[in-house]
């Protein structure tokens, strides 16, 4: 009786542990095969993103959209490369899948704002209002595109300190690109007093400006009366140079302005006023 149940107890347990043995060097197999797809396939996403930006990087696309389209890929293959293994170790992808998009509903719920920055950061890639090395004015902020990231755009400012703008604060509101266009026009004034001669005043920085290095020939300098107040007439002086030299003219002009209807003998605009005193007879 003892011996009987002894062997019958020895069956089993002989029984179960083939059982094991079979499933478990199944499983070891199928463990060791979804490494392998692994590294097989991320490697393979790795030299297909390599030889997506090699070809689009001998049509000159500009490294910003290397970049996004690199980072797109990469991570559209993974997701389908998870997938794809869980698939083959026989569990239910599409519950996964299912999962996947909850996730995704949710996060993209919390992270609403990143994702508009996100969604802009891509629309300001195909449409292209400005490229990485435009100076320009976005978001409130002014300076030099450094890079166009996927959640926000780094402008290095001309007093050299780097900010980190949103991109749907850019896309969404207005931008100027400074150096879109091969030149742009020098704002400035020049106060003269109410007993100058304008037009000779206006004919000698017209003259002089000219002179001034990178200060373009056409278009020509401008100089006219823009307005009038209790000092004298008010000239726009406005000189045309290419972008990179903007500051440059900016601050010679300035010193033309100065030194020249100084060395002329030009009346310093001096605020003046007239009182006229009546004095009651008797």
């Amino acid at each position: 009786m003892d011996e009987t149940i002894v062997n019958v107890t020895t069956a089993k347990f002989n029984a179960l542990i083939a059982l094991v043995q079979q499933y478990g060097a199944a499983f070891a197999v199928k463990i060791l095969s979804a490494i392998a797809f692994w590294i097989v396939g991320r490697w393979l996403i790795g030299f297909a993103v390599g030889m997506v930006q090699r070809a689009l990087g001998k049509q000159k696309v500009d490294p910003t959209v290397l970049r996004y389209v690199g980072s797109a890929i990469t991570v559209t293959l993974n997701i389908i490369l998870v997938i794809g293994i869980l698939g083959y170790l026989g569990m239910q992808t599409t519950t996964f899948a299912a999962l996947l998009a909850a996730v995704g509903l949710a996060i993209g719920l919390a992270w609403s704002g990143l994702l508009a920055n996100l969604a802009a950061g891509a629309f300001i890639i195909v449409l292209r209002p400005f490229k990485v090395g435009d100076f320009i004015c976005a978001g409130g902020v002014t300076g030099t595109v450094t890079e166009i990231g996927l959640f926000a755009t780094a402008i290095n400012t001309p007093d050299n300190v780097l900010t980190l703008v949103g991109n749907n604060k850019i896309f969404s509101d207005n931008i100027q690109n400074f150096t879109h266009n091969p030149f742009r026009r020098v704002e400035l004034k020049a106060q003269l007093s109410g007993a100058a001669d304008w037009k000779a005043a206006a004919a000698l920085l017209k003259q002089h400006i000219a002179t001034i290095p990178n200060v373009l020939a056409a278009p020509a300098v401008e100089v006219e009366i823009l307005e009038f107040n209790l000092v004298g007439p008010v000239l726009a002086v406005r000189p045309y140079c290419h972008n990179e030299h903007y500051w440059q003219v900016y601050f010679d002009t300035n010193r033309i302005i100065k030194d020249a209807l100084g060395e002329a003998g030009f009346p310093a605009p001096m605020p003046a006023q007239t009182v006229i005193i009546q004095q009651q007879a008797g």
